[in-house]
């Protein structure tokens, strides 16, 4: 990934917390069938390994399954807040006219080799777990015990699980730190209130700004 030195961001617990907020990654594999990509929902486990392993399971009609069991290696992209960011947001538009258009994002990505889990009882942990996850903010919650056990047993035969212990992970954090003061506060000014996931984006420039000179 190319990565100019300030938009870096080497902190495996702000990493983690990224996947684990925006936890369908785009899994990506290179083998013998050519280049595959799909979207899968992954858990991010920070003790199985020195920088964590993300958890997934996949359909077992996937063809990608193939891939992974013979691929060395696999990435996994996850994808944070973005925006496109006007030029008319900056203060040195009004100062100079000398601002283009950009893209403000935050992403992840992770790099192992994955491991093909066809076992029942790491599946059914597996759907635990990310049900757990993604049902955490819901009142009540459903969990997977509420649906027959012969429904679930069932459902799980259709699946293959997957282990990707990190080797290799970068973040990026592309949030307007390359701009002066003066603009970074413009465009936290103009993407609060549109609506469009600009607050959003707002909060991560305001947020990443705290730290930079004034």
């Amino acid at each position: 990934m190319y990565q100019p030195p300030h938009f870096r961001e080497d902190r495996l617990e702000v990493q983690h917390a990224l996947i684990r907020a925006h936890p369908l990654g785009l899994l990506i594999t290179a083998g013998a069938g050519g280049l595959q990509a799909n979207q899968i929902p992954f858990l991010v486990d920070t003790a199985a390994s020195e920088r964590g392993t993300l958890r997934a399971h996949l359909a077992r009609a996937n063809p990608q399954l193939k891939e992974l069991a013979s691929v060395d290696e696999c990435l996994v992209v996850f994808q944070g807040p973005q925006h496109y960011i006007s030029p008319s947001l900056y203060a040195t538009k009004r100062e100079t006219g000398k601002v283009v258009p950009t893209w403000n994002y935050v992403t992840v990505h992770a790099w192992g080799t994955p491991r093909v889990m066809d076992d029942a009882s790491w599946l059914r942990r597996q759907i635990d777990d990310l049900t757990r996850h993604a049902e955490s903010t819901r009142d009540p919650p459903w969990h997977v015990s509420d649906a027959p056990d012969e429904f679930i047993a069932a459902q799980v035969k259709g699946i293959v699980g997957l282990e990707v212990p990190i080797a290799r992970i970068e973040g990026k954090w592309k949030t307007s730190q390359n701009r002066p003061a003066a603009d970074r506060d413009g465009v936290v000014a103009g993407l609060r209130g549109t609506g469009d996931g600009g607050d959003v984006m707002a909060n991560v420039v305001a947020e990443r700004s705290k730290t930079l000179p004034r």
